[in-house]
C-alpha cells in the first residue's frame, strides 16, 4: 500500500516537478494549494488534474495577515527588515501541510524546496540553489514529516526534467517577488498599510548630510539611491527609529564579527554551552563562515571567524553543522 504525503503543489516548476518526483518513488501524492488571497489555484489545479493528483485549496487569507503580512509590516516600522518566507514556513505553509496530512491521514509532508530532509534532520540543498534558509524555524514536528524530492538537483536540471514530464510550467520563469507585494514595490505596499514614517536625516560620522524619505524606504546593507558623499559611496549601517535616523557607513564599516539573535528556534536539543557552528545571515551562498556559538537565554551569541556584512535586524541568522540546518533566530542590534 502507497504511504500518502501532502505536496504544497502551487503550479510552478519546482512544486509540479516534485509531484512527479513523488509519484515515481512510490507515493500517493496528495496536493494542497494554499491560497493566500493572491493568485487563483488554476494553474495547480490543472497541474494536479494532468498528472491525476486529489486536490484540495485551503483559504490562508487570515493565517497570512496575523503571521506573515502584519508582523512584517511592523517590523519595516520599527527599523527591522525580516524575512517573510522565514515567517510563513513554520506558522503558515507548514502548518496547513501538516494539519491536512492529519486529516487524510498522511505520514508526510512535501515542499518543492531545495534542500534535503533525512531523518528528522534538515541539509542542504545543491549549493546553486540551496533554499535551506528558509527552513530555519520549522518545528522538529515539522521536519521529521518532510519529504524535499529536489534537495539534490541543480534548478537547470529540475527544468530539463520538466520538460521530459511535460509539466506546462517547465519555461515559466521563477518568481523573485513576495507573494503579498505588488511589482516588489515594498515601500508602496507598506504606505498603503498606513506604515508611513516621515522624513528624516542621513547621520555619517556623527555628521547630519541630508534627509530621508522615511526609514521603510531602507535596509542594512543598502547602497542603491544613496548617492556619495565628498567621492565616497556610502551605505546604510543602522536604522534609528527612536531618533528617525539612517545612519551611513563606508563599505568597510559594515562587516562585524558579532551578531546577535533572539528567539532562536532549533532544530536540535538546544546545546549547554558554547559550540562550533557555521553561520549565515542572510539567503546568500558566499556568506558562511565558521563561528563560536553561545546560547544565552532564548538567543545565541555568535563570534565569527571571518566578518560578515552588514547583518540587518529581524533577517535570520541561521546556523549549520556541515550540511546540516541547526535552526535559526532574528538578529537583533548588539
Amino acid at each position: 500500500m502507497k504511504e500518502k504525503v501532502v505536496l504544497g503543489l502551487s503550479g510552478g516548476v519546482d512544486s509540479s516537478v516534485s509531484a512527479a518526483l513523488l509519484q515515481q518513488q512510490g507515493y500517493e501524492v496528495h496536493a494542497l494549494y494554499l491560497n493566500a488571497g493572491f493568485t487563483p489555484p488554476d494553474e495547480a489545479r490543472a497541474a494536479a488534474q494532468t498528472m491525476g493528483i486529489p486536490f484540495s485549496v485551503l483559504n490562508t487569507q487570515a493565517a497570512m495577515e496575523r503571521c506573515v503580512c502584519r508582523p512584517f509590516a511592523d517590523s519595516y516600522a520599527h527599523g527591522r527588515t525580516p524575512n517573510p518566507c522565514i515567517l510563513c514556513n513554520p506558522a503558515v505553509k507548514f502548518a496547513a501541510l501538516c494539519a491536512h496530512a492529519d486529516r487524510i491521514g498522511a505520514p508526510y509532508i512535501a515542499t518543492g524546496h531545495y534542500a534535503r530532509a533525512a531523518g528528522g534532520a534538515i541539509f542542504k540543498g545543491h549549493p546553486e540553489n540551496d533554499q535551506s534558509y528558509m527552513l530555519c524555524r520549522l518545528t522538529r514536528a515539522q521536519a521529521a514529516r518532510l519529504v524535499l524530492p529536489l534537495g539534490e538537483y541543480p534548478k537547470r536540471e529540475v527544468r530539463h526534467l520538466a520538460e521530459q514530464l511535460g509539466v506546462a510550467a517547465a519555461k515559466k520563469p521563477d518568481s523573485m517577488e513576495i507573494c503579498f507585494i505588488p511589482a516588489n514595490d515594498y515601500a508602496a505596499w507598506l504606505e498603503q498599510r498606513g506604515v508611513c514614517p516621515p522624513p528624516g536625516n542621513f547621520v555619517f560620522h556623527g555628521e547630519v548630510i541630508g534627509r530621508h524619505e522615511g526609514l521603510h524606504r531602507y535596509t542594512v546593507g543598502q547602497r542603491r539611491g544613496l548617492g556619495s558623499f565628498e567621492g565616497r559611496r556610502l551605505y546604510v549601517s543602522a536604522l534609528h527609529p527612536e531618533r528617525n535616523e539612517v545612519e551611513l557607513a563606508l563599505w568597510e564599516e559594515l562587516f562585524t564579527h558579532e551578531v546577535h539573535a533572539s528567539a532562536f528556534s532549533w532544530l536540535i536539543d538546544r546545546p549547554d554551552g558554547p559550540f562550533r557552528a557555521s553561520v549565515r545571515v542572510r539567503h546568500t551562498k558566499w556568506e558562511n563562515p565558521m563561528a563560536t556559538v553561545t546560547p544565552d537565554g532564548g538567543g545565541v551569541y555568535i563570534l565569527t571567524d571571518d566578518a560578515v556584512r552588514a547583518p540587518a535586524p529581524g533577517q535570520s541568522a541561521v546556523l549549520y553543522d556541515g550540511d546540516r540546518l541547526l535552526g535559526g533566530g532574528f538578529i537583533c542590534t548588539n
